[in-house]
C-alpha cells in the first residue's frame, strides 16, 4: 500500500460522523487560505477514472462562494489530471503506480469571485496484488554441522515480490510441520527483508545425514499468492565449536567522515585450534549491495572501515550482516548484525522553487524564456510552462491588480534534519509584494499595494531561505515580476492651447501646424489618433471641418479654404486625442487660429464725399490765415500698419504754400491771404496712402 501522507484515514472519517467532519474541516480552514483534501483510489484504474471532485470536499464561508476554476500546480499531469470547472480528479495517461507515486503530494489553486484558495491534495493509491512471490532458485542447497547449537541461524535467499505493502511478501515457512528447522522472516532497520533457517533441535548425522524440505512463500493479498522451492539440508560432521561474536554492535558515523575511517574492530572467538579456530570474516547474503559498496570488511582482522562517501539525506541507517567462519573441515560459522547509523551534518543549503501563478482574467505568468521573448528581455534557458516551478521564472502582473492578488508560490526545503533542515523564508526587494504562509515550507507571493507600470515597470524581488543550523546556510534566488500594461492613462496634448497664425488669402490646403499628444501606456493602449470636435463657426457660419482638416495619425492641421481676415479674424478649434484601449480614453486641447492681415485693401475717402474723385469745400473771401477748409477722413479695412494712413498733398494751382495738409489728421487749412478781387476756385490734389509694404 502506498499513499501520500494521508492525514484523514477513510475509516476514521466514517466513524467521526458528518457533524464532526464538518467541525474538523471548519477548524482547519479557519484563518487560512489553504486546506488539505484526501482521496482513495486503486492501482491500475483505467484512464479517465474519477478519483474525486474537489468542489464536493471544500467548505466555503457562505453558500454563494462557489469556486470558478481549479488549476493543478507542481505535479505531473500525466499521472493525475484536474478538471478546471469543478476540480474533478481523474487518472492520467500514465496511470497510477504506487511505486512511482510513493511519498508525493500536489497542490491545486481554486479561484472564485477574484479570490483564491490553495488546496493541498493527498491521494492514497492502494496496490493491486498482481505479482506472486518468486524464489531466486527452485533448488536451494544448504549445509549444517551436526554440532550446530539449537538456535543456529542459517541465512536463506529471500523470495522476491514486486508488489508493495500488504500485497508484498508476508511469510516464508516450511511445508513439513515436524522438521527440526523453522524459517523466520524479518524486516531490517533499513526496510530490507531477510530470512533465516533456525535450528530447533540438535542434529545427528549418523541417524539422518540430509533433510529434503519444501519452502513456501506467501504474500498478504486477498486471495494470497504463493511460491515454493525445494530446500535440501546436508548435515556435516566434525568441528564442534563455532566462532562466537559478542552481542550485536552499533556504530555511529558522521556523513562527512573521510574514506577509510574505522567503524568497528569485530572479534569472533573460536576456542578450537588450528584451522578449526582460524576465523575469516565476510558479509552475509542479506547485506545489501549498496552497503557492500560503502563499507569494507577486512577478512582476516575483522576491521570494518568506510569505503565510500555516505549521505545522511539519502539513507541514515545501514544494517550489515557479518559472517565469521572457521577454516576447519566442516567449517562452522556465526553471524552478527552491525547497525551503522549516519549522523547528519549541515551540508545542504535550503532549496527554493518559485512557481508563477495567475488569477482568472490576468496575464498568464510566463517562464523566463517565454516572457523575455515576449517583452524583449534578456536571454533565458527555461522552456517549461505556467504552473511549473522554475528557478529563472518571472511573473506578469497587471498594473490594475487588486491588493492581495496572487503572484507566485514559493516552496522551500532542506534535505538536512533537525535544526539543519528547519527553513525560514523572507522576501526582499519592494514593499509592493509580501510573503504569505501557505503550508509547511510553502509561501504565497501576493501584492501588498497598487502597481503602476508607468512608474515601475518591473520589480527585482529576492526570496531568501535560511536554515537554523550552526552556522546557518542560506539560499538567495533572484525573482523578477513584470507589470503588464493597463489602459489607465489618457492621451495628453503637449499644450492645452495651441496658438497658430495663418496669413489671409492663403491657398487651400496650406499647412497650419502639427499637434501632438502622448500616452505612456503600451501597445494599442498607447496608440493615439486625433479628431476635430465639430462646432459652428461664429458669425461666418459653417462647420469647423469646412475650414480646416486634421490628419488622424500625424496630427497635422491644414486649411481647407482661403481665409479673409476682414471676414474672420480668429477661429477656435476643439481637438480630441483617443488611445486604442477598450474602452478608449480621451484627451482634449484647443487651437486658436489667428488670421494675419495682408494689405489687400486700399484706403477709401469718406469725408468730404467725393463726386467723380473730387470734393468741394466753401472758402470765405475774408478767411484768415490758418482757416480750416476741410478735414479729410479716409478708412482702410486692413489693420495695423496696413491701416495706418498718411495724407499727402501732391500739388496746388494756387501756388506753393497756399494750402497746408496735415499728414496725420487730414486737416486742410489756408496758409495765404486771398485777393479782394474775385478769383477762380483753389484746387489741390491729395493722396491718402496706407503703411503697407508695398503701400496702397
Amino acid at each position: 500500500m502506498s499513499h501520500w501522507r494521508l492525514r484523514f484515514p477513510t475509516d476514521t472519517l466514517h466513524r467521526a460522523g458528518l457533524g464532526s467532519l464538518l467541525l474538523l474541516l471548519l477548524l482547519l480552514v479557519s484563518g487560512s487560505c489553504t486546506e488539505t483534501v484526501n482521496f482513495l483510489t486503486y492501482e491500475e484504474e483505467a484512464l479517465g477514472t474519477s478519483i474525486g471532485v474537489l468542489s464536493h470536499h471544500i467548505l466555503f464561508n457562505s453558500q454563494r462562494e462557489v469556486p470558478g476554476q481549479f488549476r493543478l500546480i507542481k505535479f505531473n499531469s500525466s499521472l493525475i489530471q484536474v478538471q478546471e470547472g469543478d476540480g474533478q480528479l481523474t487518472v492520467g495517461d500514465a496511470g497510477l503506480d504506487p511505486e512511482r507515486l510513493c511519498g508525493q503530494d500536489f497542490d491545486v489553486v481554486s479561484f472564485w469571485q477574484e479570490r483564491f484558495r490553495l488546496v493541498h491534495v493527498e491521494v492514497e493509491v492502494r496496490d493491486v496484488n498482481h505479482h506472486a512471490p518468486r524464489f531466486p532458485r527452485a533448488q536451494i542447497p544448504l549445509e549444517v554441522s551436526e554440532g550446530a547449537a539449537v538456535g543456529t541461524r542459517i541465512p536463506l535467499e529471500v523470495p522476491v515480490d514486486e508488489d508493495v505493502g500488504a500485497n508484498g511478501l508476508q511469510s516464508v515457512r516450511l511445508a513439513e510441520p515436524h522438521s527440526p528447522f523453522r524459517v523466520e522472516l524479518q524486516t531490517r532497520a533499513d526496510g530490507a527483508q531477510c530470512a533465516d533457517l533456525v535450528l530447533l533441535q540438535e542434529l545427528d548425522r549418523e541417524s539422518q545425514a540430509a533433510y529434503n524440505l519444501e519452502l513456501v512463500a506467501q504474500d498478504g493479498g486477498r486471495p494470497p499468492r504463493s511460491a515454493t522451492a525445494a530446500l535440501s539440508v546436508r548435515v556435516l560432521d566434525a568441528n564442534d565449536h563455532s566462532p562466537a561474536f559478542p552481542q550485536g554492535a552499533v556504530a555511529e558515523l558522521a556523513e562527512d567522515a573521510p574514506v577509510s575511517s574505522l567503524l568497528l574492530d569485530l572479534d569472533a572467538a573460536d576456542p578450537d585450534e588450528g584451522p578449526n579456530g582460524d576465523v575469516v570474516f565476510a558479509f552475509g547474503s542479506c547485506t545489501q549491495p549498496e552497503a557492500r559498496r560503502l563499507f569494507r570488511l577486512d577478512p582476516r582482522s575483522g576491521r570494518l572501515t568506510l569505503a565510500g562517501p555516505v549521505d545522511y539525506e539519502r539513507q541514515d541507517t545501514y544494517e550489515l550482516d557479518v559472517r565469521a567462519q572457521d577454516r576447519g573441515p566442516g567449517p562452522r560459522a556465526a553471524t552478527c548484525k552491525v547497525i551503522v547509523r549516519i549522523r547528519d551534518v549541515n551540508d545542504n543549503a535550503p532549496d527554493i522553487a518559485i512557481t508563477p501563478l495567475a488569477a482568472p482574467g490576468a496575464p498568464v505568468a510566463l517562464p523566463f524564456a517565454a516572457a523575455a521573448a515576449a517583452l524583449g528581455g534578456a536571454d533565458a534557458t527555461s522552456s517549461t510552462g505556467p504552473g511549473t516551478p522554475e528557478a529563472g521564472a518571472i511573473s506578469l502582473v497587471p498594473e490594475g491588480a487588486a491588493r492581495e492578488s496572487l503572484v507566485a508560490l514559493v516552496s522551500t526545503s532542506d534535505r538536512d534534519s533537525g535544526a539543519n533542515g528547519q527553513v525560514r523564508c523572507a522576501l526582499y526587494g519592494h514593499e509592493h509584494f509580501r510573503l504569505q504562509p501557505a503550508y509547511a515550507g510553502s509561501y504565497l507571493v501576493v501584492t501588498a499595494g497598487s502597481l503602476d507600470r508607468e512608474r515601475i515597470a518591473e520589480y527585482n524581488l529576492t526570496p531568501v531561505a535560511e536554515e537554523r543550523g550552526a552556522p546557518p546556510l542560506r539560499t538567495v534566488r533572484p525573482y523578477l515580476v513584470r507589470v503588464s500594461d493597463e489602459n489607465d492613462n489618457k492621451p495628453l496634448f503637449t499644450r492645452s492651447v495651441y496658438e497658430v497664425s495663418v496669413r489671409e488669402d492663403n491657398p487651400p490646403g496650406a499647412y497650419l501646424a502639427t499637434v501632438a499628444a502622448r500616452d505612456p501606456d503600451l501597445g494599442r493602449n498607447g496608440q493615439v489618433t486625433y479628431r476635430l470636435l465639430e462646432a459652428e463657426v461664429g458669425r461666418a457660419g459653417g462647420a469647423v471641418s469646412t475650414y480646416v482638416s486634421l490628419d488622424p495619425v500625424t496630427g497635422e492641421l491644414h486649411a481647407r479654404r482661403c481665409f479673409d481676415r476682414e471676414e474672420m479674424a480668429e477661429l477656435r478649434l476643439g481637438l480630441e486625442a483617443l488611445d486604442g484601449g477598450s474602452p478608449p480614453l480621451r484627451g482634449r486641447a484647443v487651437v486658436r487660429l489667428h488670421v494675419e492681415d495682408q494689405n489687400d485693401h486700399a484706403p477709401r475717402l469718406v469725408t468730404p464725399p467725393l463726386v467723380s474723385d473730387s470734393a468741394q469745400a466753401p472758402l470765405p473771401r475774408d478767411a484768415p490765415l490758418g482757416y480750416l477748409l476741410t478735414r479729410l477722413q479716409a478708412r482702410d479695412a486692413d489693420q495695423d500698419l496696413n491701416a495706418e494712413l498718411t495724407y499727402i498733398q501732391l500739388r496746388s494751382d494756387c501756388g506753393p504754400g497756399a494750402l497746408a495738409l496735415h499728414p496725420a489728421t487730414g486737416e486742410l487749412s489756408l496758409q495765404c491771404r486771398l485777393s479782394p478781387q474775385p478769383a477762380d476756385p483753389l484746387t489741390a490734389a491729395v493722396v491718402v496712402r496706407d503703411g503697407g509694404r508695398p503701400a496702397r
